[in-house]
């Protein structure tokens, strides 16, 4: 069943195998503290990101890794390329109205819960939805985000995340539960991870054991 979304989702009917495995390179390691990224995180981060390819639901190596432990006002959203261990983007991402206001503290895998939810999640196509191009996310993690794409969890861009809106409030505004951009950056961001590469979104709550990060 879920190779059957994976397909209808991203257009494919089958995904080829691309070896990434092993540890990061101290490149990776290196550009990803100088862009703040924590190792806590970048760790389950790339394991389940090894292990989505082991199991061949992408062969990109591109991650986009958000840390949900960190306040809104900061920016907690990278992408990176595993494949050059550069880090190609760091970003703000706002989380769900009911998970927390700067700090988000709950997370939900269901429906109208209007709170984020956690684990490692597989973009699909981009369309055009209410708040301009929007990338559809499938969630690889049953129990975390299972429901992501019937929830309508996307990535799109919003007013209410910019450093104005912090300037403001001391916070970004809230979701519905999807991780929202910046519209200045959302449409460069949706282009670049679109179509079958690996988002992995952290908190320490996280049950670990529903996780592709600890199998």
């Amino acid at each position: 069943m879920l190779r059957l979304l994976l397909a209808l989702l991203i257009g494919l009917a089958l995904l080829p195998t691309q070896s990434m495995a092993g540890p990061p390179g101290r490149r990776l390691l290196e550009a990803t503290a100088r862009a703040g990224l924590r190792a806590q995180v970048l760790e389950p981060a790339l394991a389940a990101h090894r292990r989505a390819v082991e199991r061949r639901f992408t062969t990109s190596p591109l991650l986009t890794v958000i840390d949900y432990s960190l306040p809104s006002r900061v920016r907690r959203l990278w992408v990176l390329d595993l494949r050059t261990e550069r880090v190609l983007a760091r970003e703000y991402v706002a989380h769900g109205r009911n998970s927390g206001e700067d700090l988000a503290r709950h997370f939900s895998n269901r429906a109208g819960s209007l709170q984020s939810s956690l684990g490692l999640f597989l973009t699909g196509r981009v369309y055009q939805g209410k708040h301009g191009p929007s990338l559809r996310l499938l969630g690889l993690d049953p129990r975390l985000n299972g429901r992501a794409a019937a929830r309508a969890i996307v990535i799109h861009g919003a007013n209410y995340v910019s450093a104005r809106t912090i300037a403001a409030l001391g916070r970004l505004g809230r979701s519905q539960g999807c991780p929202a951009l910046d519209r200045a950056v959302a449409g460069r961001i949706i282009e670049l991870i679109r179509d079958g590469t690996a988002l992995y979104a952290y908190h320490p709550s996280a049950g670990r054991e529903s996780s592709l990060a600890s199998r």
